[in-house]
């Protein structure tokens, strides 16, 4: 790193120059206007963990860089937010070229993990053990031509939806949609419809981390264009049935926590909230959808297209580094081989269902 500099600090010591340089060099590299990578999502962490750092890198006095991060036990590092993180790398000037490891050193880290790292990172693509598919959604020519490619897509899906919706709307009451909510029942309602997926499912439960409710409620109060919370909500009968809760930039939305109410879900209040969603998106000047990596049938049916993210880890010579291979590799192996046999990641995902179905009697 000839001439350049690396300092350490935490999320919440970055003033808006920093910040604003920070944007200046997303919207150089051409990249999505993506929240998870925004420093206001990067702050929002540094308030819940209190091991979150961000290493600046200067030239002549300048930033030219940033790299969000945590840091655990031994020098272990992972991506900001990792665990709930959706897009996930440096910010860094366009051409400039370092060593990861010996940036790694410079933030006495011994790894750096990640599991959804973007396209076009290319410091750390080389440590890439697995690419993933993000689906996305193109709203950039508005919703009325998303429906179009949509009908072709995926022939009688709108039509279902929409007598889906009127079913609701005779069995529950008036149905109604709220783009931009601030209602804490609501937000309350689709923490615990999301746990109970998460049990149902044998899957660990996000909402019984602390730190992941507490971020998840200082977006909800946040107001900051680059990365704030939105919740959507669809209501029957004036209670809530469906609701989502992502995050926001400018032009793209990050598909987060969606969840619905079980007893209506022969209605599939979940696609009516998504079709609903997408339609006020694209008023509100949404470009794109970022609906995450994993699988999901409803993301088969309303993705465009997908984008490549990536997982792996950058890893350092020496006991830290050999620490993170003997208890991480083998558990990531583990996972690439079951998603790489699809009757395998069936049969695992069956198990965990019925372990789910235990844990819930």
């Amino acid at each position: 790193m000839h001439g350049k500099r690396v300092q350490v600090v935490r999320p919440d010591e970055l003033g808006p120059a920093e910040h604003k340089m920070w944007r200046h060099l997303r919207a150089e590299s051409g990249a999505p206007e993506n929240p998870f990578l925004d420093p206001a999502f990067t702050t929002a962490v540094g308030r819940v963990r209190p091991d979150a750092r961000v290493a600046v890198l200067q030239e002549a006095g300048t930033p030219v860089g940033f790299l969000p991060y945590e840091k655990g036990p031994f020098g272990q590092g992972r991506a900001i937010g990792l665990g709930v993180s959706d897009s996930q790398g440096a910010v860094l000037r366009p051409g400039i070229r370092l060593d990861p490891r010996t940036l790694l050193a410079a933030c006495a880290l011994s790894s750096w993990e990640f599991d959804n790292l973007e396209a076009g990172q290319h410091l750390f693509l080389p440590h890439a053990v697995e690419e993933l598919a993000d689906p996305v959604i193109d709203l950039d020519q508005g919703f009325g031509h998303y429906a179009d490619g949509l009908r072709a897509r995926s022939p009688g899906f709108l039509k279902q939806t929409l007598a889906r919706e009127r079913r609701l709307a005779r069995q529950a009451g008036e149905v109604r949609f709220v783009y931009d909510a601030r209602d804490p029942e609501a937000l309350r309602a689709l923490m615990r419809w999301k746990s109970a997926q998460y049990r149902r499912t044998g899957r660990r439960d996000r909402f019984a981390q602390q730190w992941i409710t507490g971020l998840v409620d200082l977006l909800a109060h946040g107001d900051d264009p680059g990365c704030r919370g939105l919740l959507s909500v669809l209501y029957a009968g004036g209670r809530p049935v469906a609701a989502h809760f992502g995050l926001r930039s400018a032009t793209v939305l990050s598909w987060w926590f969606p969840a619905y109410d079980r007893y209506h879900g022969r209605c599939s209040p979940g696609l009516v909230l998504h079709l609903r969603m997408l339609e006020a998106a694209a008023a509100h000047g949404i470009r794109t959808v970022d609906l995450g990596s994993g699988p999901a049938r409803y993301k088969d049916s309303l993705k465009t297209r997908e984008l490549p993210v990536y997982e792996g880890a950058v890893v350092r010579r020496g006991p830290g580094g050999a620490v993170y291979r003997l208890g991480r590799e083998p558990a990531r192996a583990a996972r690439r081989f079951v998603r790489g046999h699809p009757r395998l990641a069936d049969a695992a995902r069956r198990t965990l269902t019925r372990v789910g179905g235990l844990r819930g009697r």
